[in-house]
């Protein structure tokens, strides 16, 4: 069996945090945000290497920010593209000969901005990914309104709509496979499972999302992320 590599991205610019620059750098509690998934990683054994992908011309913030902050970890550098599939693809692409060889057999891709995703979801992500082929945390959708004549009324979610999150895992082959395709398709997925799922006959299967795994979006999302991760004595443990 390979060994699974954990890649962050952080190669967005974050418009609607309100942020003048990168939000992946934002301060949040006591860390920058991208520093406490790359800390999960790095502390997982599940994970043999961890790999950063920074915006274009970012590389100095995001390796001092990696010595600074996590000065024992192994953090590998990659630089993004300008779009979310272009940046998967260029750490694909990075990895491509440790993938081809099989050393490399699992890749979990996640955001930066869900900087609260716990060491369990990797693990199950991995774990998932490597029987099944792809694996996503998914969280049922709940509160959905329909405006009628009548004014708005609920709508009941069914059994078949999910809110997606990251960590996303898949077995690395098939991954590095779909994205070569894609590329000579000129397909850009809207996120990398849409992308396994379009070229690949892998089965990609939902697992139990976290409540607290939030997305930063929106300048309210600061404030709600540093109190989970304040409320907790090891939130690289939530």
């Amino acid at each position: 069996m390979g060994e699974a590599v954990g890649v962050v991205l952080a190669a967005g610019l974050g418009t609607r945090v309100g942020a003048d620059g990168n939000k992946a750098y934002l301060p949040l509690a006591g860390r920058s945000m991208v520093i406490w998934s790359l800390h999960t990683l790095s502390r997982l054994p599940d994970v043999a290497r961890t790999v950063l992908v920074y915006r274009q011309g970012e590389m100095e913030v995001a390796r001092d920010s990696v010595a600074r902050e996590l000065p024992d970890a192994q953090v590998e550098l990659v630089e993004g593209g300008q779009t979310r599939h272009a940046s998967e693809s260029r750490v694909l692409q990075y990895l491509s000969a440790d993938i081809e060889s099989g050393a490399v057999d699992v890749v979990a891709i996640h955001d930066a901005a869900r900087p609260l995703a716990g060491p369990e979801l990797f693990r199950t992500a991995i774990a998932v990914a490597r029987e099944f082929g792809g694996a996503l945390p998914a969280l049922p959708v709940t509160g959905l309104v329909r405006v009628g004549a009548d004014g708005p009324e609920s709508v009941a979610a069914g059994g078949a709509l999910v809110r997606v999150q990251t960590p996303q895992a898949f077995r690395a082959q098939e991954l590095l496979r779909a994205y070569r395709c894609a590329a000579g398709d000129g397909f850009e997925g809207t996120d990398t499972s849409s992308c396994v799922e379009r070229y690949t006959d892998a089965l990609v299967h939902t697992f139990p999302g976290d409540p607290t795994n939030l997305k930063v979006t929106y300048a309210r999302d600061i404030a709600v992320a540093e109190h989970l991760l304040t409320a907790s004595e090891d939130p690289a443990e939530l």
